[in-house]
C-alpha cells in the first residue's frame, strides 16, 4: 500500500502512492508524523501503542501522558507484550515489564495490556507536575529503572504516535499492510473498541461497523482501528471527510458527521 509518504497538511494528513512491489516483499509497517519527521512501528507495536493511548484518552489524561507511557513501553519491551524478564528483573512481564514482586499485580494481570496500561497511569498521575517534566524523569518516577536516561531516546516517536492515537492529530497515522489474510469479526472489533474507549453507540451491518464518536475521540477511534487493521483484519476506516484503505492510505471521502465507519474483511462470523 505505502511506497511514498507525502505530508500534505499541517494536520498530518498522509497521502500514499500506489503499491508497486508485490505483496510477497512488502514490509508491513505503521507510520506517524510529527513536524517534519516520520516514525515507524510494526503493526504489532502500533496496536499496543494504540491501546496505551486509548486508555489515556478514556481516563481523561492529556496526550503528554500517552507520550510518556508509549516511550516507557518502547524502552521496556519494544512495545511487545513480553512473557519474560531479564537479569535485572527476572519476574518482569508485559508491555511495561512490571514486576509482581514489586506490587504491580499478578503475572496474569500484568500480561493483560489493558491492566498494565492502567497500572502505569495509576502510578503516573501520582507524580506531581508530570506533564511538565522531561519524559525520562516522569517515567523514572513510575518505573524506578536502572537505566532512567534511556526513556528520553524514544520521546520523539512516542510523541508522534501519541498525538495521532489520542486524536490530537487527524489522519496522522497510516499503516502499510498486505491484503487481509482472513475474515474480520465485527463483534470483536466493537467489543475491543469498548474496552479501550468505553461503550460507544455501534451498529453492525454485515461487514460494516458504524461508531458514534466526535472530534478528538472520533479520530482516536479511527486511528486505533487503522493501528489494529492487521490484527483484526480490517480493510477500511473513515471519519471526518477522510478514508483509509489498505491499498491506498488516507484520501478524501464523503462521511457522516460524528460517525466512524470501519470495514472488516468479508467472511462468515460465528
Amino acid at each position: 500500500m505505502l511506497v511514498l509518504i507525502l505530508l500534505t497538511s499541517a494536520g498530518g494528513f498522509l497521502a500514499v502512492s500506489a503499491l508497486e512491489p508485490s505483496e510477497a516483499v512488502l514490509r508491513e509497517r505503521c507510520a506517524a508524523v510529527v513536524g517534519p519527521d516520520t516514525y515507524e512501528l510494526t503493526p504489532e507495536q502500533a496496536s499496543n501503542a494504540a491501546l496505551i493511548a486509548g486508555v489515556a484518552l478514556s481516563r481523561g489524561l492529556p496526550p503528554r501522558a500517552a507520550s510518556i507511557a508509549i516511550a516507557t513501553a518502547i524502552q521496556e519491551s519494544g512495545l511487545r507484550n513480553l512473557d519474560y524478564g531479564d537479569n535485572a528483573g527476572p519476574d518482569s512481564r508485559g508491555l511495561f515489564q512490571q514486576r509482581p514482586s514489586q506490587g504491580w499485580g499478578t503475572e496474569e494481570q500484568i500480561m493483560d495490556p489493558y491492566y498494565a496500561a492502567h497500572a502505569f497511569y495509576n502510578g503516573l498521575v501520582k507524580v506531581p507536575g508530570y506533564t511538565e517534566m522531561p519524559v525520562t524523569e516522569a517515567a523514572q518516577q513510575v518505573q524506578i529503572s536502572a537505566f532512567p536516561e534511556a526513556y528520553a531516546d524514544h520521546e520523539p516517536e512516542a510523541r508522534a504516535f501519541a498525538s495521532a492515537l489520542t486524536g490530537h492529530s487527524a489522519a496522522a497515522l497510516d499503516c502499510v499492510l498486505r491484503s487481509a489474510d482472513g475474515s474480520g469479526n465485527p463483534v470483536q472489533v466493537v467489543e475491543e473498541a469498548a474496552v479501550v474507549f468505553g461503550n460507544q453507540s455501534a451498529v453492525i451491518d454485515g461487514s460494516n461497523i458504524t461508531l458514534k464518536a466526535t472530534d478528538r475521540t472520533g479520530w482516536a477511534t479511527a486511528q486505533w482501528a487503522v493501528a489494529n487493521a492487521k490484527r483484526l483484519n480490517l480493510t477500511g476506516v473513515s471519519f471526518g471527510g477522510l478514508q483509509w484503505v489498505r491499498s491506498g492510505g488516507w484520501s478524501t471521502a464523503e462521511t457522516a458527521p460524528g460517525i466512524v465507519t470501519v470495514q472488516v474483511a468479508t467472511g462468515a462470523w460465528q
